[in-house]
């Protein structure tokens, strides 16, 4: 059996966790495989919208197993919030719920670390969301994080301890005030919930699934141009988010993957500071925010709009060797006379097609313009009834991009798909 991947080709916030809710009806194991509670992937039905950091997008699907994969860092505290809030809502979650014992735990340290850092930079900041993420891969790759595997050790509290005094020691260099002892406390419980938990040695769980012919859905977070080898350097996260790296934290072979779905915005928003050749600072950028609510799900903040740009989604279907493309939120330009994508660059002064190197060059987008459909797709939910406007839309992105759009999303709810490849619609679970 093969492992299918969803993730991300632009800046993050595509649309994620709804796809992977949709997919998972049709596959007995969602696995997040990297990020941290930096994500928010957001699940809109009977009404309601969910919003989930750490826990797979599958958790609302009955049937379902979701693994927490050994390359996400935890935080503890977030995971025990976010837990509570999805078991008050009446699912069972302790039986859908594995955790990677590999999976290294923020401390709050890490988040003064990450407040610290960013703080010196001035007006060089990245635009971190402060939630300790890159602090915490920082230690795992100098090989002294903590895991939650080590939570079950007789000697946590020592080791735990031992890191903590590393921290204050480096955060010694910073004129930075804090209080070391606010959120320990509470840390410590959230560890005893976490352990709550099945702990599980994930690499094994899932190879075991995957002989056992069980289909598993691998779920990313953020975006392909947010890549820490391959994104817009340095303004990147701090994981792989491109499917390779649905390998590595899951501990599954790369020739066990299959299909991998490559969701995009029919138009591109960013949060944060770094490149974006096709950002619109006017009035049409601000129809795009308002219109998509283009406020982040976890930290509120605005998104930068800007128009589709067809040379960072080609960047990112080649890395990922995307099979199947999503297309989210065309219904936030239905009112629009003229739409816009970007199919090249000018790069100080110079015809490029290809994401460039040095992202602080002049990069001016070339734009190719469409007309608008003027109708609202929200209430669509046959590809028949797609305005002719629409599907020229459609038909140029797969064109350039020689892939077909297998999903398209409509509006946030789950019923507001329209699916176009018949495979998908024998589920093995209900809601």
């Amino acid at each position: 059996m093969k492992l299918d991947v969803v993730l991300g080709l632009q800046w993050g916030d595509e649309g994620k966790g709804k796809i992977v809710d949709v997919l998972a009806e049709t596959y007995q194991i969602i696995a997040r495989f990297q990020g941290g509670p930096n994500a928010g992937h957001s699940i809109h039905f009977d009404g309601k919208k969910y919003v989930l950091r750490s826990i797979p997008s599958g958790a609302f699907r009955k049937g379902t197993i979701n693994i927490v994969g050994s390359g996400v860092v935890l935080d503890p505290v977030t995971f025990r919030s976010e837990c509570e809030a999805i078991e008050a809502a009446g699912v069972p979650l302790r039986e859908r719920l594995y955790i990677s014992k590999k999976c290294h735990l923020i401390l709050p340290t890490h988040k003064i670390i990450d407040a610290a850092q960013e703080a010196s930079k001035g007006k060089s900041k990245i635009g971190s969301t402060l939630k300790g993420i890159g602090p915490t891969y920082t230690d795992k790759v100098s090989r002294i994080g903590l895991r939650v595997g080590d939570t079950l050790a007789s000697d946590f509290k020592e080791r735990f301890s031992t890191l903590k005094q590393k921290h204050l020691e480096y955060l010694r260099q910073f004129d930075f005030q804090f209080n070391a002892e606010e959120h320990e406390a509470e840390w410590l419980e959230a560890i005893d919930y976490l352990k709550s938990f099945r702990l599980i040695d994930g690499e094994y769980f899932a190879n075991e699934c995957l002989e056992n012919n069980k289909k598993i859905l691998a779920e990313g977070a953020q975006g392909s141009m947010l890549d820490i080898d391959f994104g817009s350097y340095p303004f990147v996260t701090s994981s792989n988010t491109i499917c390779p790296g649905a390998c590595v934290g899951l501990g599954i072979a790369p020739g066990h993957v299959g299909r991998v779905y490559g969701i995009f915005k029919a138009y591109c928003t960013r949060v944060g500071s770094g490149p974006f050749p096709t950002e619109l600072n006017d009035e049409t950028g601000e129809r795009l925010r308002i219109g998509g609510a283009e406020f982040g799900a976890v930290t509120g903040r605005a998104r930068r709009c800007g128009w589709l740009d067809l040379v960072a989604l080609k960047y990112a279907v080649m890395l990922n060797g995307v099979t199947d493309l999503v297309m989210m939120k065309a219904d936030v330009m239905d009112d629009f006379d003229t739409i816009k994508v970007a199919t090249s660059y000018i790069v100080d002064g110079e015809p490029c097609k290809i994401f460039p190197f040095d992202t602080r060059a002049d990069i001016q987008p070339v734009y190719k313009e469409f007309k608008g459909w003027h109708k609202p797709l929200g209430g669509v939910r046959s590809e028949s009834d797609f305005p002719y406007e629409f599907r020229v839309f459609i038909k140029f992105v797969e064109e350039e991009l020689k892939l077909p759009v297998k999903i398209i999303s409509v509006g946030p709810d789950r019923e507001q798909t329209i699916v176009r490849d018949e495979e998908y619609s024998t589920p093995y679970h209900t809601k």
